[in-house]
């Protein structure tokens, strides 16, 4: 979605004088509306990653499966790992980590809780409810990462993007994880269930 900026006419500063277009691949200055957006949403995202770190000991402790809590657990610390990609992401950009809360992920983990709270423990259907949640986090991270590293390379962070990109791999890793225990074996044992 990256558009020609060099086809663009010079713009007058506010003292009167032309300021040179930026050529895509430049980095843009701190001034755009598009850097302005860009560094708004990873503060959100920055948010949704340190919540993740509190919400998922509780999304494992909650599941009756010995797969699916090592699933949690084991993304726990990758996404600890994501909350320090982050963190150096913002050092790139020359910001201290700021967080700005995350409406769509705390949305998603509250609705992950009222599944805890709906459903019988120790039970299959309560996993399966969990790998619902656990999957829709996924893909708000994975639509964001795609689209962060995609404003990064418009901006000229190619070191952003890279680091960006490497989580975004990571959250289809998770999703993908998720998706093989639900079909391998919860889907099945809670459909048996009475």
């Amino acid at each position: 979605m990256a558009t020609k900026q060099a086809n663009r006419p010079a713009a007058k500063s506010d003292n009167g004088s032309a300021k040179k277009s930026v050529s895509k691949g430049q980095k843009q200055g701190n001034d755009s509306r598009l850097e302005e957006f860009f560094h708004d949403e990873l503060k959100d995202i920055y948010w949704a990653e340190k919540h993740l770190v509190k919400t998922l000991p509780k999304l494992a402790k909650a599941a009756s499966s010995e797969e699916l809590k090592d699933a949690f657990t084991e993304h726990l610390e990758v996404t600890k790992e994501h909350v320090v990609r982050l963190e150096k992401v913002f050092g790139i950009l020359g910001e201290q980590p700021q967080a700005k809360k995350c409406e769509a992920m705390d949305g998603i983990t509250k609705e992950g809780e009222s599944i805890i709270e709906d459903t019988e423990d120790g039970t299959s259907t309560r996993d399966v409810g969990l790998i619902l949640a656990g999957q829709k986090a996924e893909h708000y991270e994975i639509a964001t990462y795609g689209g962060l590293a995609q404003l990064a390379k418009t901006l000229g962070y190619e070191e952003v993007a890279g680091l960006l990109e490497q989580t975004l791999a990571e959250e289809k890793q998770a999703d993908e994880s998720l998706t093989e225990l639900a079909e391998n074996t919860i889907n099945e044992q809670a459909g048996e269930e009475g």
